[in-house]
């Protein structure tokens, strides 16, 4: 078969050099007659088609393939069998030849009898302030001087294409309802449709059609700012297009390089600021005259106004107290007052914190620890079982990195090596309830400001010594302190 080279250059050597047929062949070494079919033809190109497929392997079964197919036509699409099924389907019944001898005829046989998937879609536009889109992606990132992969939360708004991506370590239910939180504010306002893929987080059970069961606390969510859930049929990435051709335009706009951050909430603000850069100067797709953030100043008249608080983020779960005044949740252990012990209580997980509640009482509240394994310790929370247990002020694992005023820290050095001084720094922390850590610390200050030899008194240290009331109560005197 001659390519389309060999017949330019025939053309051009008879039509334009004015060369003779056995010139011609002599200088290309190409028969006489080629170049004369070529010449009288005055075709341009020339391509092989095969009239006939042989099949040497396949010959024998191509009837049985055939009823197969022909049994699958009658079927819905999700219930016909693939061409690999057919192809484990013939081995079965002595089929020796190879795969994409199937794949080739099974192909074929589709498009004649109409049954091929014709991958075509319907373009699809939305009003101002009707939808938004959501979903997940991962990139790498280095974070904290640690090469990670972080979860990024990709929102767009299918009317204005305004994105707002946040990073998280976790995919959890609280991630996402923080996740909706901030990107409504934002947005400046609420669609009234969210459109998602079935993840677990949200769904909880895919019925018939567009029906679902989806989780109860973010059933919560929505109701508080007024938008409909949707969810996408399984396998229809395209019905979400956008925010799936978002997720490729932040990995190559945002992430082409590795990104080096302090902490995530550095990251965050630094994706934040990114979104709104690349709103300021990209296109709209549609209104070729405008840039995304020009239509979405537009678009948020349209948008639901946010309601006067934001709604409660968290993801609740039940825990009991143990001995220790520890819960554990997430893998890692927490502190709770001592009220608590033994009891169950309710630890409500948000995006960056922990709270644990008890009968509608905050019994503690720590920074979220994204990490494994580890004890996260409030000492207050064992103040009480100091009072019984003074010794335990030395060892105890909650008071090793205790950050104590700096006049608190000093009196409780004094006191180490003295009989008797565990029970009275523990007597001084007893007052905070009452008095505050800052008017103890300014007490404990002033007790420090005493001659040398009144120091000497280990009792001097003690709330009820006299030296300890004179100058406690000439602070509260000068500092208009009545509690």
């Amino acid at each position: 078969m001659l390519n389309v080279e060999t017949i330019r250059k025939v053309r051009q050597a008879h039509f334009r050099d004015g060369k003779g047929i056995r010139e011609i062949s002599l200088d290309l070494n190409l028969s006489r007659n080629t170049v004369r079919n070529i010449i009288r033809s005055g075709i341009t190109d020339q391509k092989y088609e095969r009239t006939a497929q042989p099949h040497p392997k396949l010959g024998t079964f191509i009837e049985r393939l055939s009823e197969l197919l022909q049994e699958d036509s009658d079927k819905p699409i999700r219930h016909r069998r693939s061409a690999q099924l057919l192809f484990e389907q013939l081995q079965r019944e002595g089929y020796e030849g190879g795969y994409d001898a199937v794949r080739r005829y099974v192909g074929i046989r589709k498009r004649a009898l109409g049954t091929a998937l014709v991958k075509a879609y319907v373009p699809l536009e939305y009003a101002a302030g009707d939808a938004f889109q959501f979903d997940w992606s991962y990139e790498q990132v280095e974070l904290g001087g640690v090469q990670m992969v972080v979860k990024i939360v990709q929102f767009r708004l299918c009317h204005s294409r305004k994105p707002f991506c946040i990073a998280y370590t976790r995919e959890t239910l609280e991630m996402v309802l923080d996740s909706h939180i901030r990107a409504f504010e934002f947005f400046g306002g609420v669609c009234c449709r969210g459109i998602y893929d079935n993840l677990k987080t949200v769904v909880t059970k895919v019925l018939l059609g567009k029906d679902r069961v989806y989780n109860r606390r973010f059933q919560n969510l929505a109701s508080h700012y007024l938008f409909d859930l949707v969810a996408c049929t399984p396998a229809a990435g395209w019905e979400k297009g956008q925010v799936e051709n978002q997720v490729g335009v932040v990995r190559k706009r945002f992430f082409a390089k590795r990104r080096r951050f302090v902490s995530l909430e550095e990251l965050n603000e630094w994706l934040a600021q990114e979104c709104r850069n690349h709103a300021a100067t990209a296109k709209h797709p549609e209104r070729k005259d405008q840039t995304v953030a020009q239509v979405l100043a537009e678009e948020k008249d349209k948008l639901l106004a946010l309601p006067a608080s934001p709604f409660d983020g968290y993801h609740e779960n039940v825990s009991r107290v143990s001995p220790q005044l520890l819960i554990s949740f997430d893998r890692n252990r927490y502190s709770v007052d001592a009220m608590a012990v033994g009891k169950t209580v309710s630890v409500r997980a948000y995006a960056d914190r922990i709270v644990v509640v008890m009968d509608g009482t905050v019994v503690g509240s720590h920074r979220r620890h994204l990490g494994r394994d580890k004890a996260i310790y409030d000492p207050w929370h064992y103040l009480a079982v100091l009072e019984k247990k003074p010794g335990a002020l030395r060892d105890g694992a909650p008071f090793k990195q205790w950050a104590l005023p700096e006049a608190m820290v000093k009196v409780r050095r004094i006191l180490e090596d003295r009989t008797g001084g565990d029970r009275q720094f523990v007597s001084i922390l007893s007052v905070v309830s009452r008095y505050g850590l800052e008017s103890v610390a300014a007490a404990c200050a002033q007790v420090m400001m005493t001659k040398p030899s009144a120091v000497t008194s280990s009792s001097t240290f003690c709330p009820g010594h006299t030296t300890w009331n004179r100058r406690w109560n000439r602070y509260r005197y000068h500092h208009n302190c009545h509690c």
